[in-house]
């Protein structure tokens, strides 16, 4: 059994590598916060995260059916139409899937 000097050397190794990984992006970041390409990136990324999100979702859940791309066209339809119409992101999002669900829940039960 290791002694108690033992241990807390271990946790408190443990603790200040913890601390410093998660102050290290802080760290590195703060000199760039003025810098034109991080401005740059962090107005349009959000759209482009959005973006590839979106393309990526819809080609994985595309069904093998015609109802089943109905009813993806639908949902899709409706989050962006919501989206467009009250400009809430999460709104939109929650309206869309629970959608999806519902007439993909609905279509199997068929």
């Amino acid at each position: 059994m290791p002694d108690n000097g033992y241990i807390a050397l271990l946790v408190a190794v443990s603790a200040g590598i913890t601390w410093a990984l998660r102050a290290l992006p802080f760290a590195v970041l703060a000199p760039l916060r003025e810098s034109a390409v991080v401005t740059y990136v962090s107005v349009h990324m959000p759209l482009g995260v959005m973006a590839i999100l979106a393309i990526y979702t819809l080609t994985t859940v595309a069904g093998d059916t015609p109802a089943q791309l109905l009813w993806l066209v639908v949902a899709v339809a409706t989050t962006a139409g919501l989206h467009l119409w009250r400009g809430q992101a999460l709104l939109s999002i929650l309206v869309g899937t629970a959608t999806y669900v519902t007439l993909m829940s609905a279509w199997a039960q068929s």
